[in-house]
């Protein structure tokens, strides 16, 4: 029938109120979430894919997140995961001889950054993965020993130990005593 609008059948119905505070998380988190894929992949479009990529499959899934107030965490695990895919690849492309070349230092990057942490940026580039990405995700997100966790899938004293690593060899990087 003509001018009839039918939802489409390939996604589950959202719950009551789950897209608002979807559509509410992008607007509040958007900035942070790819300034953490940045700090992990190390440059802005693919750290803008990765989050937009991650709030696409959010919404897909929106039928089945019923907790409203586990929306956040989910996204960033999704980010954090998508950084992760992101890294394989480039190393994979690296394996076979193909070098990735972020162009991180663009106005426009080097303007996100700031230039006085252009230097610890570097650093935290050094880090092993898994120490970089509890790093971003307790100075940059400003998010607790649970949730980094949850999201990173460690335990919860792994996270301590490892954020307590990944400062050592920062201040070792940096030249500070740490």
């Amino acid at each position: 029938m003509a001018g009839v609008h039918r939802p489409p059948r390939s996604r589950a119905a959202a719950p009551d109120g789950a897209e608002a505070v979807l559509v509410t998380l992008f607007r509040e988190h958007q900035l942070s979430l790819t300034r953490t894929a940045l700090m992990i992949v190390g440059d802005r479009a693919t750290a803008e894919d990765v989050v937009q990529d991650a709030f696409a499959e959010t919404h897909r899934r929106i039928g089945r997140l019923t907790d409203h107030d586990r929306m956040l965490p989910y996204v960033r695990a999704a980010v954090v995961n998508r950084c992760r895919t992101v890294l394989r690849r480039r190393a994979l492309a690296l394996r076979v001889g193909r070098v990735h070349e972020p162009p991180v230092w663009s106005a426009e990057s080097a303007a996100m950054l700031g230039e006085d942490r252009r230097e610890v940026f570097l650093a935290l580039r050094r880090l092993p993965r898994r120490q970089r990405e509890a790093l971003v995700l307790r100075y940059y997100l400003d998010v607790d020993d649970a949730e980094i966790a949850e999201v990173m899938g460690i335990s919860r004293s792994t996270v301590r130990s490892t954020i307590a690593r990944a400062l050592a060899a920062l201040g070792r990087q940096l030249g500070e005593n740490a």
